[in-house]
């Protein structure tokens, strides 16, 4: 359903979240490096989400990237629509351009009852849901 970069981008900003109490700024390398990713690929999608606001940057040697308060309030679902755009939860799951209710695809119902699942938790959860991470109890590598 989602993007292996849309993914990547997941990572990135919870791997931020866990850096906000100490108020701790990452650079590109140390990002990509904590999540398992292409350096090109996470400097190019950190530059995306600075740009749709779920991110911050600032330059300079004390410079990287981080999240304020309100962005460690926001929801999951602007990371997703940030980088995969705001259809993804219309798509069809065989990727059918013709796809509907009307006119479904043979696993249209099951997917529709999935994704729209999937939707309500990257509605519902926020970034700081995700707590563990800081602690060891849920990871980002593997």
């Amino acid at each position: 359903m989602l993007s292996l970069t849309c993914k990547t981008a997941i990572k990135a900003v919870i791997f931020l979240a866990s850096k906000f109490k100490s108020g701790a700024k990452s650079g590109i390398i140390e990002i990509a490096e904590y999540i398992d990713a292409s350096e090109h690929s996470v400097g190019k999608m950190l530059q995306t989400l600075v740009k749709e606001n779920v991110i911050n940057s600032s330059k300079g040697p004390n410079g990287g990237f981080y999240i304020d308060a309100d962005q460690k309030n926001q929801p999951i679902i602007n990371i997703v629509f940030a980088i995969d755009g705001k259809d993804v939860f219309n798509q069809c799951g065989l990727g059918l351009s013709e796809c509907s209710a009307d006119h479904p695809c043979p696993i249209h119902e099951d997917y529709k009852a999935v994704r729209d699942l999937f939707n309500k938790m990257c509605l519902d959860k926020r970034l700081l849901n995700y707590d563990p991470v800081d602690s060891g109890m849920a990871y980002l590598v593997g």
